[in-house]
């Protein structure tokens, strides 16, 4: 008699491939987004393969001591959130200290729901008014590969747009697919010399300072939970899963933690992915669908121990046409947080302030554009409730 826990070759084959489009259709931002906030060569492919095997494990020890497909993910959005932010005080040493201070964070609001309740209060236009504004900069890069190398700029965005009329989750993985082949017909010998099959781990000992905290792991935090975390159970909700958050949060919050070390900025609750491993797709029976959970997990640990190959690969690429990859792959997430920030008349104006300051890129004492975005449009908010309340 099978089990309802037995394991499933469809919940297997349905994690395995959700484990393959998660790291393949966001790498080259986090790639993008460590290297922005200096990470050497040695440094991003050291993130790279921390992040993979964090949320590899997360992904395998969470299903099975749930018995839920529990996927995790690295965050994009913190990773787009770096591309933005400028010089950090200390360098990538910096960075990495300020990952550490979000990391520790996200492991309170497990512990400690205040905090998390905190994050929860924060209005949902302010929140996605934010992203847009950190998305805005890398969904204008198509745009620059255009202008700046038409041909190879315009057989991106073509194969991208090509592939997503049938496949969707390919369409960035197929544009990637596109920029490796324009290399190979143009640098074939370069590309071959420069693959390094394997990831070596770089241990990176922390800076801390306030700008840091500020710029960097206070809207790295917001950012995480918002547009990961909190979307990521309410996916599982959605599938009949109802799992305490508090735990997820902090244990993702402890990988993210050993991650950051090696050059990791944050690992949390997938989405996107979480819907592939978590809906009736991965098996009819929901019971059997968190071997999906762990067959994504594993794949992420494989991907993770051969991230010197792909890190190698990118590195050769021009930055334009990986950044333009990246832009592609983040124009649905700019649509839609968009859209919800300014979704509510209500809030309609101190979301656009938050959205165009957060866009603007400005630094005031160190301290980059989201933070004070979020501050801009939070401090609207409360000048015209004061208002009307007296």
């Amino acid at each position: 008699m099978t089990s309802k826990y037995s394991i499933s070759t469809q919940a297997l084959v349905a994690g395995s491939l959700a484990g393959i489009v998660g790291f393949s259709s966001s790498f080259v931002i986090v790639l993008h987004g460590l290297q922005a906030a200096g990470a050497s060569p040695a440094q991003s492919t050291s993130g790279i393969m921390a992040l993979s095997i964090a949320m590899g494990l997360g992904g395998v020890i969470l299903s099975l001591l749930s018995r839920m497909p529990i996927s995790v993910a690295w965050s994009t959005p913190g990773a787009a959130l770096l591309t933005t932010t400028g010089f950090i005080e200390g360098g990538y040493a910096g960075a990495v200290g300020a990952f550490l201070i979000s990391s520790l964070l996200l492991i309170f609001s497990g512990v400690f729901k205040p905090l998390g309740r905190a994050v929860s209060s924060i209005p949902a236009p302010l929140s996605n008014a934010m992203l847009a504004g950190i998305l805005l900069h890398l969904c204008l890069a198509p745009v620059h590969a255009v202008s700046g190398s038409p041909t190879i700029g315009l057989l991106i965005i073509l194969v991208w747009a090509i592939m997503g009329r049938f496949k969707r989750l390919l369409a960035v993985p197929a544009a990637l697919v596109s920029v490796i082949f324009v290399m190979g017909m143009t640098k074939g010998d370069v590309l071959l010399s420069s693959i390094d099959l394997f990831a070596a781990p770089t241990l990176i000992i922390p800076v801390f300072s306030v700008p840091a905290f500020l710029s960097v792991a206070f809207p790295l935090f917001i950012v995480t939970m918002a547009s990961q975390n909190i979307p990521g159970v309410a996916v599982l909700a959605a599938n009949g899963f109802k799992p305490e958050p508090g735990p997820l949060f902090t244990v993702t919050g402890i990988l993210s933690l050993t991650s950051n070390f090696f050059g990791g900025h944050a690992v949390n609750l997938a989405a996107i992915t979480a819907a592939m491993c978590a809906g009736p797709d991965a098996h009819k029976d929901k019971n059997r669908r968190y071997w999906a959970g762990i067959a994504s997990g594993v794949i992420y640990i494989i991907l993770g121990i051969f991230a010197g190959a792909a890190t190698s690969i990118i590195g050769v690429s021009p930055p334009i046409y990986i950044e333009a990859v990246a832009g592609l792959a983040l124009i649905g997430a700019f649509s839609t947080a968009l859209f919800s920030a300014l979704s509510d008349s209500e809030l309609r104006e101190p979301a656009a302030i938050t959205f165009l300051v957060s866009a603007s890129g400005i630094t005031f004492f160190g301290v980059g554009s989201a933070f004070w975005g979020l501050i801009a449009g939070g401090l609207l908010i409360l000048l015209r409730y004061k208002g009307r309340a007296a």
